[in-house]
């Protein structure tokens, strides 16, 4: 695994009768590699996990890894309500030759750091594939805290990589200061991705990418590259729609936005229910402003069905 540049946390699409549309999550994941993005995250949070099976979650992966072809990297997300069933996910993950993992804690159950580097430490020994971790405090109610991390990573040489999504980018420079250059740190909020770059981040765990992709690999680029004037303005522009990354129907928002740009469909499982109303005006008015505005610099991504 190379840890580094933009890889999306792949929103997961459903037919109209909310099974799995194998085909159109094939070729998102195409388009998305076309248009630059150097890897897949599957099964994460925005990619609906928590509604899927066990079953679907396993042919999502393959279906995925069959559509790259070798291209690029294929990363599960793992994550389950029982660490035994994150366990054999992570294994049919490797059999399914996936490329790495990203490991989340366990659905629901908040427990204290023992219990959470036991979940994490049992998942990272039964595949060699190399792990990334989840923090995600504000999604999960457990945070792993840059000394917990240091702590795994001094004991697991197969964690290689951080997801943070604490929304704090001094979290990017304290894991830092205590493993340096060990782990690859990525930054999980959309919004704070030339925040964390700045503070040392080298990758980036996606959301807006779903819907457009090339913008988002030309704004990290140009923030890696430290092209001051070329990022602010490619990111003042681009924030409106980042933003929608944090927000409580963050999954709703964000496929709502795929569906504006003829990227796939805004169809979620229940309990969730497509944006209406106010919320849906304010998502395509957001789009259709970001389009009408869009500076010399916010090159577009090529068409979705081109």
């Amino acid at each position: 695994m190379n840890w580094s540049g933009v890889m999306p946390a792949m929103t997961t699409q459903f037919k109209p009768d909310f099974s799995l549309d194998y085909a159109a999550i094939a070729h998102h994941a195409q388009w998305l590699i076309k248009n630059g993005c150097v890897g897949i995250i599957c099964l994460g949070s925005l990619g609906e996990a928590a509604t899927l099976s066990f079953h679907e979650k396993v042919e999502i992966l393959r279906t995925v890894v069959a559509a790259i072809n070798g291209k690029a990297p294929v990363v599960a997300a793992i994550s389950a309500l029982s660490t035994a069933e994150a366990v054999e996910l992570a294994k049919a993950a490797h059999a399914a030759d996936c490329s790495g993992l990203m490991i989340l804690p366990p659905y629901v159950y908040k427990g204290d750091w023992r219990e959470m580097k036991a979940h994490v430490a049992v998942i990272l020994r039964a595949t060699p594939l190399e792990g990334m971790l989840y923090n995600n405090p504000v999604a999960y109610g457990t945070d792993f805290l840059p000394e917990q991390i240091a702590e795994l990573a001094s004991e697991y040489a197969n964690l290689a990589a951080v997801k943070e999504s604490s929304t704090d980018v001094r979290r990017v420079t304290a894991i830092r200061a205590l493993v340096g250059d060990r782990l690859a740190i990525f930054v999980g909020v959309d919004d704070a991705i030339v925040e964390g770059i700045e503070a040392g981040a080298v990758g980036w765990v996606a959301g807006l990418v779903n819907a457009f992709p090339r913008e988002s690999v030309d704004l990290f680029k140009l923030a890696s590259a430290g092209k001051k004037k070329e990022t602010f303005e490619l990111y003042r522009w681009f924030l409106p729609l980042l933003r929608m990354d944090t927000a409580p129907k963050f999954i709703q928002l964000i496929k709502q936005v795929q569906q504006e740009a003829g990227a796939g469909s805004a169809r979620v499982r229940a309990p969730r229910l497509e944006v209406v109303g106010e919320e849906l005006e304010a998502t395509r008015a957001a789009y259709a402003y970001a389009q009408a505005h869009r500076p010399a610099v916010a090159v577009a991504s090529t068409p979705f069905k081109a």
